[in-house]
């Protein structure tokens, strides 16, 4: 696990974001991709759930979901979201605050397209974060939705896509014994230049 000199930050977080991710991906453990995504709704009433990244650069963190879900109902509401990556077998988290916007068509497309025809018909049968009553029903739902695009490619749901978090502020945190640990905070200003903060633990 390489070291990082939190007494002399980069300038920007991105360096070590990929450093960190990278680190992660290579982690033999389930999902070392997993972001928990928290919002907040037009009532102010907060909610969390965990979401896979599928991509990163300067612009921001990508995951994909349900247009038509919660989350994206409380997305579309604030406008922003948070986002927190978290390795407990190296002790370290970053976290992410930012403005929310979707992925560009062409981007939501080319993913979809490289996904399992499983999960591509579940994307279409899944009418996400409404009332089921039961798998079965869901299940025949599928089974429609197989009949329905039998072997043709099947395309992306319109209901269906990428968003992508801003990186207005983001915090790396790395732990060490006796809750010792390292924390630096980078804000990004309205021309895109981050000021970096140490900050206690």
């Amino acid at each position: 696990m390489a070291d990082f000199d939190f007494d002399a930050p980069p300038a920007s977080p991105l360096a070590w974001m990929e450093a960190w991710f990278t680190e992660g991906d290579g982690l033999d453990v389930p999902n070392p991709n997993a972001m928990y995504l928290a919002t907040v709704d037009a009532d102010g009433t907060p909610s969390v759930r965990t979401v896979l990244r599928r991509g990163f650069d300067a612009r921001g963190v990508v995951f994909y979901t349900n247009y038509e879900s919660r989350k994206s109902e409380a997305m579309s509401s604030s406008g922003r979201a948070s986002v927190l990556f978290h390795w407990d077998q190296t002790d370290r988290q970053i976290r992410i605050e930012g403005q929310i916007s979707k992925v560009e068509t062409e981007v939501a497309d080319a993913y979809f397209a490289r996904r399992h025809p499983e999960s591509q018909l579940g994307a279409w049968a899944s009418q996400q974060s409404r009332s089921l009553r039961d798998r079965a029903t869901f299940e025949s739902e599928v089974e429609a939705m197989r009949a329905r695009f039998a072997d043709a490619p099947i395309p992306r749901p319109p209901f269906w896509g990428g968003y992508r978090v801003s990186l207005d502020a983001v915090e790396i945190w790395q732990g060490h014994p006796h809750r010792l640990h390292d924390r630096v905070r980078w804000t990004a200003s309205s021309d895109g230049v981050f000021n970096r903060t140490r900050l206690y633990p």
